[in-house]
């Protein structure tokens, strides 16, 4: 398995990023203003995510998923820490992700990876999103933002 950066003539594994953000219309937006990298095993795309810059000193990391296939086998968190290691490599100081006040095993799992809740962007899945998100029993409707100082 490698992971690499998405060439521009390339086209995005749309499918997957549509797995981690149900908008298509917010997944092409960040395509176009970030980098993507894929994680890709025997020529076949597993895994990918997207950073971008937000601020000085600061990039998000956007989206990220993993195949259904081959989920739980850890390929998360080295998709995670590849875009934290590239992300220090690059120069910026701090790391961000958000993810949904639903999404109880992405809390926990960005939490896993160093990162620490900054804040809550309320009603941001109702601001950004035409359709009603239910996750795990609950209705995603915050934005919870977090960070990792690198």
């Amino acid at each position: 398995m490698k992971i690499r950066k998405l060439h521009h003539y390339e086209s995005p594994p749309m499918d997957l990023l549509l797995m981690a953000d149900p908008s298509q219309k917010l997944v092409e937006g960040y395509m176009k203003r970030g980098e993507c990298f894929v994680m890709e095993d025997d020529n076949q795309i597993i895994g990918v995510y997207v950073l971008l810059p937000t601020r000085p000193e600061t990039i998000e990391l956007v989206n990220i998923a993993v195949a259904e296939n081959v989920q739980g086998k850890g390929i998360g968190k080295v998709l995670v820490m590849d875009a934290i290691e590239r992300t220090k490599l690059i120069g910026y100081q701090t790391i961000e992700v958000g993810t949904g006040n639903s999404s109880i095993g992405q809390l926990a799992f960005y939490q896993k990876c160093g990162f620490r809740i900054t804040h809550i962007d309320t009603d941001f899945f109702i601001r950004h999103y035409e359709a009603d998100i239910f996750e795990n029993g609950i209705w995603c409707r915050d934005m919870i933002r977090l960070s990792q100082d690198l």
